[in-house]
């Protein structure tokens, strides 16, 4: 072999070992690059994990008080049924007292319409019809005096 072709070989190989390791740095790097990474998504998990259960805590929470409000509104909704049956009831008492106080007045009116009426007096209607005929005589006399004279 000839050593041109034996030089050109160790040198084409020590360019390769020199790129092998270059390229086994970066690799290196990258490597402890990710393995920071990797302990920083750990930590982040962690969080992660934790956020989960106080979020799962608050919803538990929260479905308590949502059913303790669903039963006082439940409850507070039947009082309010009691109470619009009931004042419904009283409305419709309260109808039928105005409508007896109604007929109660009207019979009063009436009552009292009859209590005022002017009766009639036969005495003072003979009276009254003496009266006008006794002043009717006297006109007629006195006219009759007044064409005489």
């Amino acid at each position: 072999m000839n050593p041109f072709i034996a030089m050109a070989a160790d040198l084409l190989i020590a360019v390769l070992l020199v790129a092998t390791i270059l390229t086994c740095l970066r690799l290196s790097r990258r490597m402890a690059a990710m393995k920071s990474d990797e302990t920083a998504m750990r930590a982040t998990i962690g969080e992660l994990m934790i956020a989960t259960d106080a979020a799962e805590r608050a919803i538990s929470g929260l479905r308590l008080v949502v059913g303790e409000g669903d039963r006082d509104v439940s409850e507070r909704l039947r009082a309010a049924e009691r109470c619009a049956s009931d004042l419904n009831a009283r409305v419709a008492a309260g109808e039928g007292v105005i409508a007896r106080l109604e007929q109660i007045a009207s019979a009063s009116r009436k009552a009292f319409a009859f209590v005022n009426e002017p009766k009639p007096n036969p005495t003072a209607d003979a009276l009254n019809a003496a009266s006008l005929s006794a002043h009717a005589v006297a006109e007629r006399a006195a006219r009759r005096l007044g064409r005489a004279a």
